[in-house]
C-alpha cells in the first residue's frame, strides 16, 4: 500500500438553500461556530459566471464543514435513485449526554429525531438540518477487542462482497447479540 497522500479532511462541502439560516442553525443546535465567508460573481476553478456565497463552519479537530448558496441554479434536491439513510454526514459527540441534550434542543423546535440508534461500537441519532441534508450524532462505545475483531475481518468481508454481493456474517456479533462476555462495554 503506498504512503498516505492524504493529511486530513480539508473540508466537505454540500449545498444550501441560505447561507445565513444554515450558519446560524449549526450554530444553534450543534454548537459549531462561523469560520469564514467567501463569496464571488465567477467560479474560481471553471470561470463560469455563477455567483455564490461559500461558508465555512467549524466542526471540531480541525474539520471544517462548508456549505454554497447558489441563487442563479436550480432549487436544491437529492438523489432520488439512494435512499435517504445512505447519505449523511455522521458528526461525533463526545458523551451519551451531549448526544441527548442536542436530540433535547432539536426536538424542543419541531425537529423530528430517530433514535438513539445502538450500533454496538457506537449510539447515535439522526435528523435533518434546514436543507435537507440527513445528518448523525454518534457517540463511540466500543471497546479495543470489538475493534480488533472488526479490523481482522475486514478483508475478508470485502472479498466475500466483492464475489456475492451479499451481506458477509463475519461480523454478525454486532447485530445479534452473541458478544463474548466483557466485549460490550
Amino acid at each position: 500500500m503506498a504512503a498516505a497522500l492524504v493529511r486530513k479532511v480539508h473540508h466537505v462541502a454540500y449545498r444550501c438553500k441560505d447561507a445565513r439560516e444554515t450558519v446560524e442553525w449549526y450554530g444553534k443546535y450543534l454548537g459549531m461556530g462561523f469560520v469564514l465567508a467567501i463569496a464571488e460573481d465567477e467560479v474560481p476553478s471553471t470561470k463560469a459566471p455563477d455567483p455564490y456565497m461559500h461558508v465555512f463552519i467549524d466542526a471540531g479537530g480541525g474539520n471544517i464543514l462548508a456549505f454554497f448558496e447558489l441563487p442563479k441554479q436550480a432549487p436544491m434536491d437529492r438523489d432520488r435513485n439512494t435512499p435517504t439513510w445512505t447519505q449523511h454526514l455522521a458528526l461525533e459527540v463526545g458523551s451519551m449526554e451531549e448526544m441527548l441534550e442536542a436530540k433535547a434542543r432539536l426536538e424542543a423546535d419541531g425537529i423530528e429525531v430517530v433514535g438513539p440508534t445502538d450500533h454496538t461500537i457506537f449510539k447515535s441519532i439522526y435528523f435533518f438540518d434546514p436543507n435537507g441534508h440527513r445528518l448523525e450524532l454518534a457517540f463511540n462505545t466500543a471497546t479495543p477487542e470489538m475493534m480488533q475483531r472488526l479490523d481482522d475481518v475486514k478483508w475478508a468481508m470485502l472479498e466475500e462482497w466483492a464475489r456475492t454481493r451479499k451481506a458477509p456474517h463475519h461480523a454478525r456479533w454486532m447485530h445479534d447479540g452473541s458478544f463474548s462476555a466483557g466485549d460490550k462495554p
